[in-house]
């Protein structure tokens, strides 16, 4: 719990760079404490940088991310919270679900173009 970690040990533990976590530093998602010149980093920093880069891999934005770390200080109870989360989730797989469809129907029109050009080919060279 007390253990602390540099920038280059966080981003081992992590599998990320260590400017991938200063890059956090600077958009205002992390604030490591100093040892002299150091920045150090303690188990809430590796719990929000977890918490960081899952969001980013579902696709949420840095400002979404910011907005719900933030409330971690704010809102004891955590109602807040997760309230917010809930509706960033639910817009999210909103936006994911139209994706699919889309995917869906570009998968489908390429597919009768390959068939319509495979069955072009036959017919004029009787070959695909």
């Amino acid at each position: 719990m007390d253990r602390l970690y540099t920038v280059t040990e966080l981003a081992a533990e992590l599998g990320v760079t260590p400017r991938t976590i200063r890059f956090y530093e600077v958009k205002g998602l992390l604030s490591p404490k100093r040892a002299g010149t150091t920045r150090v980093y303690n188990h809430r920093d590796l719990a929000r940088m977890y918490l960081i880069l899952r969001g980013k891999r579902l696709g949420f934005s840095l400002a979404d991310i910011k907005e719900y770390l933030d409330l971690y200080g704010a809102d004891t109870s955590q109602v807040e919270q997760i309230h917010l989360l809930l509706g960033k989730v639910r817009h999210r797989l909103g936006d994911l679900e139209l994706q699919r469809r889309e995917l869906e129907e570009t998968l489908s029109e390429l597919r009768e173009i390959e068939r319509q050009a495979v069955a072009a080919l036959k017919e004029k060279t009787g070959q695909a």
